[in-house]
């Protein structure tokens, strides 16, 4: 999306999606800019894309079969590797393939006129998605792309000055912490969250650590890590860092529609998120937020020499991308309005709890995170006893594939080793999670001496 397009006049169409926790300021602006149009439209755009008009209680099994066939995907194997990206439902794909017609067929006459105007909708709903300003968004082709601008372009870090981030954090998130304390001569800081993590402990590490650096600039909080699946804290620990000054960037890559919240309640100033994970639009659609007042703390793209101190969009420059994922982001998000997120996670809480509570306080077996519905979604990880290498968990995720037809995947990088994650999606039926059970047991009984 360029930069330079003007708000399309006619946005009082179906808006789905937004969160219902959005701070009463934000509703009453976001009301004023008719960007948000009320649950009845929102019912109607979600009965238009095939959702129930009434979410299932988490184990309506004819309920969710429903939703489920929805979705196209195979069942020539148990699918429990959903956190790469998200299936596309039926309804999304069709209009994706629609959408893609229409750009082979009539290329730059669509792109450079009427295209324009579809691309601010996009921005106007995915900003209400949200529970942001369009103004305040910058899309991008995915997290890490725009985490990387926020983390790279963040301009208060010099000489002498400390940033943090945690193991927890993606690899790639690391990587530009840790090469923005280099280019700028600054210590970047790297801690490790307990083993065991409680609610209490998570924050305190993080407070622990402010204590132990005077002078810390940035922080780096994810807030559900690709590795473990923690669910941090991070409303509370952003408070105790803007109470020290320090600013706060969150990586929302795989919390985004996987929990219930508004961008505002993290209380950052900058966060990075995808619509192709949790939210079912294709590949290739995810955007940054920028608190407004604070743009002018990211330097804009190397590409954007010129752009204007609050331009959002400036920060990340996309050149021709994949314009068929943004523009399908609508038909994503007119799916996901019949089923409130609150539904949604509580559905996953209890898939995820089907294979970790007949599995918890097995010898042998160490699930990573407690039962504690504050600290998971979808996603926990687990450990074979002292199995902590990566190449033990890749012949982990080799036999359960090869012997009982399950897909999962390894995650490196936790200080205490290496994991295999577990993420069942809408689709996961139960007895597909139940069958995680025995095999998990029978490797245990086989690798644990």
């Amino acid at each position: 999306m360029r930069r330079t397009m003007a708000r399309h006049p006619a946005q009082g169409k179906a808006i789905g999606g937004i969160a219902t926790h959005i701070q009463e300021a934000m509703v009453t602006e976001l009301d004023r800019r008719m960007v948000f149009l009320g649950t009845a439209v929102m019912a109607g755009a979600a009965k238009a894309a095939g959702m129930p008009t009434m979410p299932p209680a988490p184990d309506d099994e004819v309920g969710w079969a429903h939703i489920a066939a929805l979705y196209p995907v195979t069942r020539a194997i148990t699918q429990l590797e959903n956190g790469y990206w998200g299936n596309m439902a039926s309804p999304v794909r069709d209009a994706h393939r629609a959408i893609l017609e229409r750009l082979n067929r009539d290329s730059s006459w669509y792109a450079r006129r009427a295209m324009v105007k579809d691309q601010a909708i996009v921005r106007d709903r995915a900003a209400a998605a949200m529970g942001v300003l369009p103004e305040e968004i910058g899309m991008c082709r995915n997290a890490a792309e725009g985490l990387s601008a926020l983390i790279s372009q963040f301009r208060d870090v010099g000489a002498g000055d400390r940033i943090l981030y945690s193991d927890t954090d993606y690899e790639a998130m690391q990587g530009c912490m840790v090469n923005l304390a280099r280019s700028r001569g600054a210590l970047a800081i790297k801690i490790s969250l307990p083993r065991a993590p409680t609610h209490e402990t998570a924050i305190a590490a993080y407070e622990q650590a402010f204590a132990a650096n005077p002078g810390l600039k940035l922080v780096l909080l994810t807030h559900i890590s690709h590795r473990s699946g923690l669910v941090l804290p991070v409303a509370e620990i952003a408070a105790l860092a803007k109470a020290r000054g320090i600013a706060v960037i969150v990586d929302a890559a795989q919390s985004f529609y996987q929990l219930p919240f508004a961008i505002p309640e993290f209380g950052a100033d900058f966060v990075g998120m995808n619509f192709h994970k949790w939210v079912g639009a294709p590949l290739g659609a995810a955007a940054i937020w920028i608190r407004k007042g604070r743009t002018d703390a990211i330097a804009p793209s190397p590409a954007e020499p010129d752009a204007r101190p609050d331009d959002t969009q400036a920060r990340v420059h996309q050149g021709t991308v994949d314009y068929s994922a943004q523009l399908t982001i609508p038909a994503a998000l007119d799916f996901q309005a019949g089923l409130p997120r609150a539904a949604k996670l509580a559905r996953l809480q209890y898939l995820r709890n089907r294979w970790v509570e007949p599995l918890r306080g097995l010898p042998g077996l160490e699930i990573l995170l407690p039962d504690d519905a504050r600290l998971h979604g979808a996603i926990t990880s687990f450990r074979i006893g002292g199995r902590t290498s990566t190449a033990d968990n890749i012949a982990i995720t080799d036999a359960l594939l090869d012997r009982f037809g399950i897909m999962t995947v390894h995650r490196a990088g936790l200080a205490d080793g290496t994991c295999v994650r577990v993420t069942p999606s809408l689709f996961t039926t139960p007895a597909e999670v139940d069958g995680l059970v025995p095999a998990l047991r029978t490797l245990v009984a086989e690798l644990v001496r």
